[in-house]
């Protein structure tokens, strides 16, 4: 196989086949009692493993996560209420595909972040696009965008999101306007797209954190039917962290 054909293949956008195909020329020995059809399908599965490596890279590149983990890094032994049965089970992201949302809450520095951010991470390799916010900059992009007349374009992008990920939920205040922004994205994803909502409030307390009966109602029973719920307890992780670092130190 020359040169030209290697080139080929690569205009055609078909760079995994392409690399398979020169390995299969470096390293001839171990392909040379395969038929051409074996030969074929082997460059075929490459070129789709390359594409697929290729997709997880841009999703994960353009999720923006704060943090790079993921649901294998995760902590049994610290008791948090974290159970292995429903991190699997939601690891499988059945729960995306059916629109549904997850909501975690508990205590600051509690791993509440670090959860959201390895389901992120999870969502992207099974294929879903994925975009990370904290809500205050979600909030005020948002009014940016009807400055400069981009608010319907940001809302279509929330509404294509497979999963959003809000982080500190009912941390600040929020204006009339912002009300009818949550309203705005909630409706739009409801029953289509998942959401991750992070909070340091128990979801008890986010009524009155909304601060208008009305759309309080409107935004949460979209948000919460059929909404999943890890709360988590316990010393805070970023605490604990520190606690072992002094001890290592004074070791």
């Amino acid at each position: 196989m020359s040169i030209p054909t290697l080139n080929r293949l690569r205009e055609l956008k078909l760079g995994g086949m392409a690399q398979a195909l020169q390995q299969q020329q470096e390293q001839p020995g171990p392909y040379a009692e395969l038929s051409f059809t074996e030969r074929l399908a082997m460059l075929v599965e490459q070129e789709h493993l390359y594409r697929e490596q290729k997709k997880q890279s841009r999703l994960l590149q353009q999720a923006h996560l704060k943090l790079n983990v993921t649901l294998q890094d995760i902590d049994y032994q610290h008791p948090r209420n974290v159970e292995r049965s429903q991190i699997a089970q939601l690891a499988q992201s059945e729960w995306i595909n059916r629109g549904q949302n997850l909501l975690i809450t508990g205590s600051c520095g509690s791993g509440k972040t670090y959860l959201a951010c390895a389901f992120g991470h999870n969502a992207c390799l099974h294929g879903y696009s994925v975009h990370y916010y904290r809500l205050s900059r979600l909030l005020q992009a948002l009014t940016q965008a009807k400055a400069d007349g981009s608010y319907h374009k940001l809302l279509r992008q929330l509404a294509r999101t497979r999963l959003l990920v809000l982080d500190d939920w009912g941390l600040e205040p929020l204006t009339q306007a912002y009300r009818n922004d949550l309203l705005e994205i909630m409706d739009d994803r409801h029953g289509q797209s998942s959401t991750i909502v992070i909070s340091q409030l128990p979801t008890e307390q986010w009524y009155g954190s909304i601060g208008d009966n009305t759309l309080a109602d409107a935004i949460l029973d979209r948000l919460m039917h059929n909404a999943h719920r890890l709360q988590l307890k316990g010393e805070s992780m970023r605490k604990r962290q520190d606690k072992l670092t002094q001890d290592e130190q004074s070791g």
